[in-house]
């Protein structure tokens, strides 16, 4: 049995990738997750997950106090519309580049207990020949995937979308596990300007549950994504509203997927207005409302609420994780940002070798301020004028 200090969540724990990748040996004792059969009130059905202690003890590393995740995931396109706005070209070269510069900031692992990769970065080395898995670990900063396929128009909805790649999950998922990925991400969104449709909630709703039950089976622990997207006029109500219905859906379907409560991380949007809504909330506002909305929809049995930006400046962002934090919540309030820890980074870099130095510290310059506003501690003293800037995109893809 491996030494349960593999998961200590100290920053300055280093993970041991000759024990991390070996599977079996980190399994323990089974969890099991119990459900009644319909069919025989009586009766009990239960089904043992010879991950289970693996896929907790994975969940509360990655929420672990002051730290959150890094989302790299963008795909090979989006990544390249990212190199294209500092003037670079789309080769795998330059994301090797970028990335490199990203997982081997001096001391990252202090701020960022988990990264999100896409599959080419899973596999991929740094400029220097390392494994990126491999700098990661050495950072204390455990390793993801993201295994969805991308939107697709549903059939049958108001212009609406469904998440796909179901199909060949289970398998992707093991090769996934034993190149070192412990956790996994499926971003699927709905959207407040075309309903949203009863069908697109269920159709979310079923396909995280889904992917869920999938990962945990192959060891990954499941970070659940509904995105409720910025993309509209409302106002925060309508928002407040939208995401009770996605969430309770969500959850009924993870219970009748039986999936282990305690073995997965949520990434919600932040209950926010429309983007283009003429009221603005602040970031009280904003945390009341969001508080408010996991309180009556979210087990505490859950570890982490790693946030998902979606579009708000790197401040903005930075503000309102901290006004969540300002008392005690029943889990780990964290952050999962994309944009909003990268965007000062890559305009620092410019693509140029001799900026590398200042845009690990851009980057951790973000790091360390959402980690502050994970323990409630950020106050938005002396932030630039590029990091105040919104990114919200109508209709953003990865």
């Amino acid at each position: 049995m491996a030494s349960a200090s593999l998961f200590k969540p100290s920053p300055a724990t280093v993970l041991d990738k000759s024990e991390w990748v070996k599977g079996q040996t980190l399994r323990q004792a089974p969890v099991f997750a119990v459900r009644f059969n319909a069919a025989a009130p009586s009766a009990l059905t239960v089904r043992a997950s010879s991950y289970g202690d693996e896929l907790v003890k994975t969940a509360n590393t990655v929420a672990s106090p002051g730290r959150g995740i890094l989302a790299m995931d963008e795909s090979n396109a989006t990544c390249g519309k990212r190199l294209a706005s500092i003037g670079l070209e789309n080769t795998e070269a330059n994301r090797q580049a970028y990335r490199t510069l990203l997982v081997s900031a001096p001391g990252l692992g202090n701020y960022i207990s988990g990264a999100i990769l896409f599959e080419e970065t899973l596999y991929q080395s740094t400029t220097d020949g390392k494994k990126i898995v491999d700098v990661l670990l050495e950072q204390g900063i455990v390793p993801g995937i993201k295994v969805d396929k991308g939107l697709v128009p549903l059939a049958g909805s108001n212009v609406e979308s469904w998440c796909q790649g179901l199909d060949g999950l289970a398998s992707r998922s093991a090769a996934y596990y034993q190149q070192g990925a412990r956790f996994a991400k499926w971003r699927t969104v709905v959207s407040i300007p075309n309903g949203p449709s009863s069908l697109a909630v269920k159709e979310a709703a079923w396909g995280l549950a889904r992917y869920a039950a999938i990962s945990q089976d192959n060891g990954l622990v499941p970070i659940v994504e509904p995105e409720i997207l910025l993309d509209g006029e409302h106002g925060i109500d309508k928002t407040f509203e939208v995401a009770l219905k996605v969430w309770a859906e969500v959850f009924f379907y993870l219970a009748e997927n039986n999936v282990l409560f305690e073995g997965i991380l949520l990434k919600p949007s932040m209950v926010t207005p429309g983007a283009d809504c003429k009221e603005r909330a602040t970031p009280e506002e904003v945390a009341t409302y969001t508080l408010s909305l996991l309180q009556r929809r979210i087990p505490p049995a859950v570890p982490g609420i790693m946030f998902l930006s979606g579009g708000q400046s790197e401040v903005e962002a930075t503000l309102n994780l901290n006004a969540m934090n300002q008392s005690p919540n029943p889990w780990h309030v964290s952050f999962s940002y994309a944009r909003a820890l990268q965007n000062t980074c890559l305009k620092t870099w410019g693509g140029r070798p001799e900026n590398v130095k200042a845009a690990q510290e851009a980057l951790l310059l973000r790091a360390s301020a959402n980690s502050l506003a994970q323990l409630g501690k950020y106050t938005g003293e002396g932030e630039s004028e590029e990091a105040k800037k919104g990114m919200f995109v109508k209709g953003y893809v990865y």
